[in-house]
């Protein structure tokens, strides 16, 4: 929060990384390899369509 001069860039960061990051991350600990695989591929193929 130090780097940021401003409350509202801080806001704006952090609702971009919420997004981002929920988006990507899953629970390595709790699936198999192969699930864990499948979804990570279903999320960057859906970020790359969203991206594109």
């Amino acid at each position: 929060m130090l780097r940021f001069r401003q409350m509202k860039t801080l806001q704006k960061f952090s609702s971009v990384h919420a997004a981002f990051h929920n988006h990507f991350n899953q629970d390595r600990h709790l699936i198999s390899r192969e699930t864990y695989k499948a979804q990570r591929s279903a999320a960057l193929a859906e970020w790359k369509t969203l991206a594109g």
